[in-house]
């Protein structure tokens, strides 16, 4: 059986952006390209409501690409369960209060039992500090912590 990974927005958002002309920004393209292909054949990939909500957001045709990216992967709801998870989430400040949308991203893929959540977000999702808190947060609610991880750290290991 393959391990789930949730796909966060900001994936998807790399994946199908036009080419940047910042150097940092156009690598976590091509890694994202990269590493693409193999989240299919080596995990059962998921996405969320959320996910759909926020990459139908924004410039119609961008939008489109978007939505195309994802349209054959699976697709996770948001739950009563997964908002009162986001919500400890922002009371304990593990997600700061003013990214809501973060908090929810991680409490879906915890509260659905994925072993991976992919993200490009250091800033409230995957760094050092905020990581360890949400790791102590959700086991704390009983949930087991999916691998918060960029698809670089994926792909190198």
């Amino acid at each position: 059986m393959m391990e789930k990974i949730y796909i966060e927005t900001t994936v998807v958002s790399y994946l199908t952006a036009f080419p940047s002309r910042d150097i940092i920004v156009l690598g976590k393209q091509e890694i994202t390209h990269e590493t693409w292909p193999l989240i299919a054949d080596r995990f059962e990939p998921f996405i969320s409501a959320l996910v759909l909500q926020e990459i139908s957001k924004g410039d119609a045709n961008a939008a489109s690409k978007r939505l195309d990216a994802v349209k054959n992967l699976a697709l996770l709801g948001i739950t009563a369960e997964a908002e009162s998870a986001a919500a400890l989430l922002l009371d304990k400040r593990a997600v700061p209060a003013e990214f809501p949308e973060d908090a929810l991203h991680i409490a879906i893929a915890a509260v659905n039992g994925m072993e991976y959540l992919l993200t490009w977000n250091f800033s409230h999702i995957n760094n050092a500090f905020t990581a360890n808190m949400i790791r102590r947060t959700v086991e704390a609610a009983g949930y087991s912590c999916p691998v918060i991880c960029s698809p670089e750290e994926l792909i190198t290991g």
